[in-house]
């Protein structure tokens, strides 16, 4: 019996030593099974953007969306006030870039702020109406229109480029890789929805009045890219259209030492004869000067080109009048080391000149 009694005080004494090891167990098992079930809520959480009075933090979509985002017309924007459910929804921008929120006397100006601003903005005016004492607003992006700038013309790359905030013209033609070897002389910046919202904007604050915006701006790429004038780098917004016009062209080809393409001025009257061979680098000893020709676009002519004797040995003997050319004009010197050389037709001319490079010598 005392055996008995000994050993179940044991089996007592050890059931009652193990169970805190046995809670302690259960416990730890509990947290690791339930670790995922939090790491999962962690990632769904929602991220604000533009929250007021607080530096602004990304919102889900920041892969795409900057902090500096500009709102745009259209926009849908998830507007959250904190304690305040009646104003906390989705707001779409109007097309005058305006949010009309309930009880405010008057619409908000949306277009051209940053998400930051907007928000800051809607905490004033809830503030200054007695609405809200003490609010705090954050703004994130729900849906939004294509914020881009297409640049056409004399670039390398003329496409469509994903723009959400403010850059600057030069900025923009790098990303299109640069100016293309028959550019103009000027670009062309039409401007777009949010452009004049900042700028209608910035000139009300500047003069107490809005001014019209103007809808285009001429920009003198020589003063661009030399650098020379900080006023030529204008700055480019969402929406913005850039163009690069050509620069008018005429081709040299044939028995010439420098084939090609050579641009003219945008208010040059013209380039001479004389003046394309020496951009071209003189004729070659094999040329046939006094067979010469200039291929003109013409809609009036059959094949839409007419053909204009030159001789060009007079021409060098300084015998006859030196004819201007035009853009487009094709220079055809012929070469009497080719068999055909004299029985070459216009198509044939004019394929030449698809392959020949452009430069940049002008008159």
């Amino acid at each position: 019996m005392i055996h008995a009694h000994a050993f179940e005080s044991r089996e007592l004494a050890f059931g009652v030593n193990r169970s805190p090891t046995l809670l302690v167990t259960i416990m730890i098992v509990l947290a690791i099974c339930s670790r995922p079930i939090r790491v999962a809520a962690q990632t769904q959480a929602p991220i604000v953007v533009g929250q007021s009075s607080t530096a602004s933090s990304s919102s889900s979509a920041s892969a795409t969306i900057p902090d500096d985002y500009l709102v745009g017309e259209d926009d849908v924007l998830n507007v959250y006030i904190v304690d305040v459910p009646e104003f906390s929804r989705q707001y779409r921008v109007s097309s005058g870039g305006t949010v009309t929120v309930p009880m405010l006397p008057q619409p908000i100006s949306a277009a051209g702020l940053t998400l930051v601003q907007f928000s800051d903005r809607i905490a004033q005016e809830l503030k200054a109406s007695g609405l809200v004492s003490n609010p705090h607003v954050s703004t994130s992006v729900d849906q939004s229109r294509l914020h881009a700038v297409a640049i056409t013309g004399a670039v390398k790359r003329p496409q469509v480029y994903p723009l959400f905030t403010r850059t600057t013209l030069l900025d923009m033609i790098s990303q299109a890789e640069g100016l293309a070897d028959d550019a103009g002389e000027v670009a062309i910046v039409q401007r777009g929805e949010i452009a004049n919202h900042v700028i209608e904007a910035d000139s009300k604050q500047n003069s107490n009045s809005a001014q019209p915006s103007s809808q285009s701006v001429s920009v003198d790429l020589k003063q661009l890219l030399d650098g020379h004038s900080a006023n030529a780098n204008v700055a480019i917004y969402p929406g913005d259209r850039i163009t690069v016009p050509r620069a008018g062209v005429v081709y040299v080809v044939g028995a010439v030492n420098k084939p090609g393409g050579f641009t003219m001025k945008a208010n040059s009257h013209g380039m001479t004869v004389l003046q394309a061979i020496a951009l071209a680098e003189n004729t070659t000893n094999t040329a046939i000067r006094n067979q010469s020709m200039i291929i003109r676009n013409d809609a009036a002519s059959p094949d839409g080109h007419k053909q204009i004797p030159v001789d060009l040995k007079k021409l060098l003997q300084g015998k006859g009048p030196d004819p201007t050319l035009q853009a487009e004009d094709v220079l055809f010197i012929p070469d009497s080391s080719g068999k055909r050389a004299l029985h070459r037709t216009v198509d044939s001319i004019l394929q030449v000149t698809t392959g020949v490079a452009i430069y940049s010598a002008r008159f």
